[in-house]
């Protein structure tokens, strides 16, 4: 006979509000989320010739077909800035949001072999997509500085820095939470409508075109700036150019509503993942 007082090293049991978070738990995993990390950084990069060296490939030369379709022949703005340093750093900023957004939005169905077999904290698992992807960020950032360095000493441009760069850690966290949040979504809804899951890359194409990533802000026509501005990636990477290059069309009005917008996708984004996760074993 047990006894009814014995101690559990872990008591499984259901939550008892939908508001219930439990990220205290999901702390406690913290070593796995590591684990994680590592696994995605090596099991992707296994096999390959180059290795990381990729981290460097897609985004210089995603830049060079920006320079010479949107900025030779389709003569885009760039805002005063050279062409290069415009479209590297939207995109290396880009790439960190869509990575995280695209990932996250499959998590369930990727994992479902793991989930039906193993317990831990679901969330742990888009967690260490997002900290993964900010690995190759890392070292995206490196080319960006190493072009910031070319153009400082052999171009001779002074680039303008503004107190914005202080921020800059906080546009990369509202990247990842946005991307975070809104895969979550993504995910939960895919376990039921298979078919969500098939649009989630043309979606993330499409809202680049209304995302200033080929553009600036400043170069959209005044009847469509509002529905850029509506967008929360919008003032977060104008803000980042704004910090690291001295050029970018942001307000704390705007920045205030991408936070806003932001902390509203994160938190429903959370409560669904955690509702679905009960059941989505038997939908998946």
């Amino acid at each position: 006979m047990h006894d009814n007082d014995e101690n559990w090293s872990l008591v499984i049991k259901q939550r008892s509000s939908l508001f219930n978070l439990n990220l205290a738990e999901v702390w406690n995993y913290k070593d796995l989320i590591l684990l994680l990390v590592r696994r995605d950084f090596v099991s992707f990069y296994k096999q390959t010739i180059f290795g990381p060296v990729w981290f460097f490939i897609q985004p210089f030369f995603t830049t060079f077909i920006y320079v010479f379709i949107f900025g030779t022949l389709a003569s885009l703005s760039t805002d005063g800035l050279p062409q290069t340093l415009f479209y590297l750093t939207n995109i290396v900023a880009w790439n960190y949001f869509s990575e995280c957004l695209n990932k996250t939005s499959t998590v369930f169905r990727d994992n479902a072999n793991i989930f039906g077999k193993v317990y831990f904290p679901r969330l742990v698992m888009p967690l260490s997509i997002v900290i993964s992807n900010l690995t190759r960020f890392g070292v995206q950032l490196i080319l960006l500085a190493l072009a910031m360095l070319y153009y400082a000493v052999f171009k001779d441009y002074t680039f303008h820095i503004t107190w914005y760069i202080l921020l800059f850690p906080l546009m990369v966290l509202l990247m990842a939470a946005f991307g975070l949040g809104a895969g979550m979504i993504i995910s939960a809804m895919t376990t039921k409508y298979r078919d969500l899951s098939f649009l989630v890359s043309f979606g993330i194409q499409l809202l680049m075109y209304v995302t200033p990533v080929i553009y600036p802000l400043s170069a959209a026509h005044e009847k469509v700036k509002w529905v850029l501005s509506i967008n929360p990636m919008t003032p977060i990477l104008e803000g980042i150019r704004l910090g690291l290059l001295g050029k970018g069309d942001i307000t704390i009005a705007s920045l205030l509503y991408a936070v806003t917008v932001v902390v509203v996708v994160l938190f429903i984004g959370i409560i669904t993942f955690n509702k679905v996760e009960k059941s989505f074993v038997d939908t998946v």
